[in-house]
């Protein structure tokens, strides 16, 4: 099939790349025009775990274009994914004004019946009706009648291990009122089925509430046991013990059970303020996800007492940050807990030393020359009083604690509860972690 998608993040990567790789022709359109020749390059704009190799094999053969042109796009495609930024307002909802230009464009230039337009990009209830309304009124001032089908089809890509998530979905949403576009995209989808990935068909606003209701869930899950967690520091309980004991329980399960310093990223921040504002627009609550959200807020906080106990006044004290991204493999810093503790201890002036594998350079177009950038994990402690680990990336996990302690560092501050306190205690260096003894 002829495909078009409208975007090339995260999302719009990954989905164009892995449908070319099941032999489709796509074509890719960003109004970036340099992202679009570092991409014609072979370059990528973002880190994401097998995604270079996809493009390499989708080039290599002649299955994925990358252009400016949305005109030449809309009019060759037969299935047109909307992979937009719907980034939060002020009062938490989700700012449609791309997927709105988009919508119009298509109208414009649509060519031919029965192309099918898909709303991939996490949006509101409403949303699929929306992009039908602006599509079909710039239809009609260009005097044009084509048949247009429209499809609310949510992705659950997990940054870190999305292009694995879209060749191996845990499920398939697809939100439609055409009978021709469900047939289309079950055709579109029919590799995933044959290997038995579930597939759900419904309507178009149980799809578009579907996501938002998925990572409600999951940020309530983790802000339920990053509470619990706090507790254990005032109790003297252990959380990784507790989490061991209710993840045996099977109505709970052993996922997102990990207490630490908060969650970030592209989703779950954005995506439950959009959910707590679209429950506002039809006059009921999220009460439970809004405290999730302030929990979380705070929770990326919560180690800067514990420094601050240790250390006394930060006022020109270096300390090391291991982890800029707000979860291994990727180098997405939005919303992540380090960025907000980092800037809370230059407000406290504090020297800051950090190092990330692949999120350095998106974090210096934050902080500039505000923090010093090191190349290599050690390298970072260097004349730092403690060591703060916000990030999980593996190279951080089994860390030579001998060699930290050698280079003077006092104290591990563990924001994501990686080591066994005992372990670090034994090296001469105290622990301080998030519920931990």
């Amino acid at each position: 099939m002829k495909i078009t998608i409208f975007g090339t993040g995260y999302v719009g990567l990954v989905t164009g790349l892995g449908f070319a790789k099941l032999n489709h022709d796509v074509t890719c359109v960003d109004i970036i025009e340099e992202k679009i020749n570092n991409l014609k390059q072979g370059k990528l704009p973002i880190y994401e775990r097998g995604l270079k190799e996809l493009l390499e094999y989708a080039q290599s053969e002649g299955k994925i274009t990358f252009t400016t042109n949305a005109k030449e796009a809309i009019e060759s495609a037969e299935i047109i994914f909307l992979t937009l930024p719907t980034p939060p307002a002020k009062d938490g909802s989700a700012n449609l004004s791309a997927i709105e230009a988009v919508a119009k464009q298509i109208g414009q230039f649509v060519n031919a019946d029965n192309k099918i337009i898909i709303s991939k990009s996490t949006v509101p209830v409403g949303t699929c009706a929306n992009i039908e309304k602006w599509t079909t009124s710039a239809m009609k001032e260009k005097n044009a009648n084509y048949k247009i089908h429209f499809v609310s089809n949510p992705e659950f890509l997990a940054e870190g291990s999305a292009v694995e998530d879209f060749e191996r979905p845990s499920r398939i949403v697809i939100g439609t009122n055409s009978e021709y576009a469900k047939e289309q995209m079950q055709h579109l989808y029919r590799p995933f089925m044959l290997n038995n990935h579930p597939i759900f068909i419904m309507d178009p606003q149980s799809s578009e509430l579907s996501k938002y209701a998925a990572n409600g869930m999951l940020a309530v899950r983790i802000s339920v046991m990053n509470e619990i967690a706090r507790l254990c520091d005032k109790c003297g309980a252990d959380i990784n013990k507790i989490r061991q004991s209710i993840a045996a329980d099977p109505r709970i399960g052993s996922k997102f059970l990990y207490a630490g310093c908060g969650y970030g990223g592209s989703c779950f921040p954005k995506d439950t303020r959009a959910l707590v504002s679209t429950a506002n627009q039809y006059g009921t609550e999220m009460s439970i996800v809004h405290a999730a959200n302030e929990a979380n807020e705070k929770q990326k906080q919560y180690l800067i007492p514990k420094i601050e106990e240790f250390h006394g006044n930060l006022s020109s004290q270096t300390f090391a940050v291991w982890g800029l991204a707000f979860k291994k493999d990727t180098d997405d810093i939005r919303e992540s807990p380090a960025i907000a503790l980092i800037e809370k201890l230059l407000e406290k002036g504090a020297k800051i030393q950090v190092f990330d594998p692949m999120a350095t350079e998106n974090a210096r177009k934050i902080f500039g020359d505000k923090i010093s950038y090191a190349e290599k994990k050690y390298d970072a402690l260097h004349n730092a009083a403690s060591l703060i680990v916000m990030s999980d990336w593996d190279t951080f996990k089994q860390p030579d604690f001998a060699e930290i302690k050698s280079l003077n560092i006092k104290a591990i501050f563990d924001g994501k509860n990686l080591y066994i306190p005992e372990e670090v205690k034994k090296a001469g260096l105290q622990y301080h972690g998030i519920g931990r003894r």
